[in-house]
């Protein structure tokens, strides 16, 4: 294996999968490269509320995928929730990547939350779950996600996913522009 991506889901795996496999060659990979979603714990809530929340359940997951046997890259995605200074919620989520160059995280494209389901969010329950109920859709994070279903499947859970994996992978690509990664040393499972 090469690629370890702290998740099981297919929302999750299959964008990271495309991405590595369009980028193996610039990363050092064989072409085809494998990847492979693992269960780990994000050391965060179900559903993570705030930026840093969000931020150390991708952090930890990376640690922990890149901690597997025969892991070169750890990757970690982690979706949360944000709240604004008005109140209103945003969808976002956090990309982290870990390899023995070192370690760097991006963000999403944000989406606003349905005010509906804010306070079952705020109250501790799965955004997703939430717009199962609301939707009448099954597993929804597990294909297009909130974004796909919100935006009429124009841009879906795993296009979000694939952009940003892609932008926080630029200095991996180009190190010599970007001496400001985090060791590797300085990761590990938080929370």
């Amino acid at each position: 294996m090469s690629v370890f991506v702290g998740s099981l889901n297919p929302g999750k795996v299959r964008p990271v999968q495309e991405v590595f496999t369009a980028l193996a060659t610039e990363l050092g990979l064989p072409p085809g490269p494998a990847v492979q979603g693992v269960s780990v714990p994000s050391g965060v809530p179900d559903q993570p509320l705030g930026v840093e929340e969000t931020a150390l359940g991708a952090t930890n997951r990376a640690a922990a995928a890149l901690a597997q046997s025969g892991a070169l890259w750890g990757v970690g995605l982690e979706g949360g929730v944000r709240l604004d200074e008005e109140g209103r919620g945003w969808l976002f989520g956090v990309v982290a990547v870990a390899h023995a160059s070192g370690v760097n995280a991006g963000r999403t494209a944000e989406l606003p939350v349905p005010p509906a389901i804010l306070p079952g969010v705020l109250g501790g329950q799965e955004l997703g779950t939430l717009m199962d109920e609301l939707l009448g859709t099954q597993d929804l994070k597990r294909g297009v996600g909130t974004v796909g279903a919100l935006t009429g499947g124009l841009v879906t859970r795993p296009d979000v996913w694939r952009q940003a994996l892609a932008l926080t992978l630029a200095p991996f690509l180009h190190p010599h522009l970007y001496p400001h990664l985090y060791p590797s040393s300085e990761l590990y499972p938080r929370g």
